[in-house]
């Protein structure tokens, strides 16, 4: 369908951009999704400084390469976590502030709505747009919640309980979403374990939380459902219109030694000993041909951006294997048949 295939640059965030800029042309991208961490995307400055945004362009044109989506993950975390001692090794220290959960919750939020602000002044900045051009652009991102740790409902919890959290993140989330929808920006959630949601039911519930806004949809990842036992495939079906971006990386589950169980009996991410691992896509057990045949039946047209995180934890090298996964999802990227599906869901 030759969509764009670009690389997601937080697992990259060591290299200054004007390093990973070539080497991403050179494995085989079409572009970069950029991430609000290291040099490869200042929101303050993105969003004061037009000298910044055409720079930013011009390295990424030097190098044959364009962007279609600005990532702030770990800023949009801190909107509705609990906050704790993790979150300062993460957050820019300007978030962080004093540390005081509800301040950093409050700046986490501006944080987030200023981001929507740059990404809008960076894609209008792009060379060659035509004027008259109002397309929305997409940041992706995370929530937090503040009923994550009720996962396994014991202490008993009640449904009151879960609602209020629910609510909370619908209360902290509104303004955001109408400061996006001021400046035609969609937020694409990230689906995924110690998020508001992590399942179909639960990304139901955070859409009717924001009351169905239309600036809330899905920066969707296979890989998060999978390995929870999610039918992932259904959630393209069942969200279809507020598939707003994709994230295309693998995970295995169920070839681990039997010694710990889904919730990672608190080990590394790369442990071989886990249920499940993310892997370097085509690694796993995802069924890309699946995903791409739903996508194509919601019409998905946008970037299919990979995220790489195998050598992180478990030292492969991270050129090779980026490299070989530019490859297999171009190779994966079919065009749609014009006829009626009838690949299977997955559950």
């Amino acid at each position: 369908m030759n969509r764009a295939i670009t690389l997601f640059t937080l697992q990259w965030r060591d290299l200054p951009l004007e390093k990973l800029a070539p080497l991403a042309k050179q494995m085989g991208y079409d572009g970069l999704e950029l991430a609000c961490w290291g040099d490869h995307f200042d929101v303050d400055q993105a969003a004061s400084s037009a000298k910044y945004l055409r720079e930013k362009w011009e390295l990424l044109h030097d190098n044959g390469l364009t962007c279609h989506a600005i990532s702030n993950h770990i800023v949009g975390q801190a909107v509705c976590d609990l906050i704790d001692e993790r979150h300062r090794a993460i957050l820019p220290p300007d978030v962080w502030g004093d540390g005081e959960p509800e301040g950093v919750r409050r700046r986490a939020a501006r944080k987030l709505i200023t981001t929507a602000a740059a990404a809008r002044a960076f894609f209008d900045a792009r060379p060659g747009r035509d004027p008259s051009e109002d397309r929305p652009v997409t940041v992706n991102g995370f929530t937090g919640s503040s009923i994550w740790h009720t996962i396994y409902p014991f202490p008993p919890v009640s449904r009151d309980y879960w609602e209020a959290g629910y609510r909370d993140f619908g209360t902290r989330f509104g303004p955001i979403l109408e400061a996006f929808d001021n400046v035609n920006v969609n937020f694409g959630f990230e689906v995924h374990p110690a998020e508001i949601a992590f399942d179909i039911l639960t990304a139901q519930r955070a859409v009717e939380a924001v009351r169905g806004h239309r600036r809330f949809g899905f920066n969707y990842d296979a890989s998060h459902l999978g390995y929870l036992g999610v039918d992932y495939v259904k959630f393209i079906k069942t969200f279809g219109s507020r598939i707003f971006h994709v994230h295309i990386k693998d995970a295995s589950w169920g070839h681990g030694d039997g010694t710990v169980s889904v919730l990672g009996g608190h080990t590394g991410f790369g442990d071989l000993r886990r249920f499940c691992i993310e892997r370097s896509p085509g690694r796993g057990d995802i069924d890309f041909e699946a995903v791409i045949v739903a996508l194509n039946d919601i019409g998905y047209q946008g970037p299919l951006s990979v995220e790489w995180v195998e050598w992180v934890d478990t030292g492969t090298d991270r050129v090779h294997d980026a490299t070989e996964a530019a490859a297999f999802v171009r190779k994966l990227d079919s065009p749609p048949s014009g006829l009626p599906s009838t690949r299977r869901s997955t559950g």
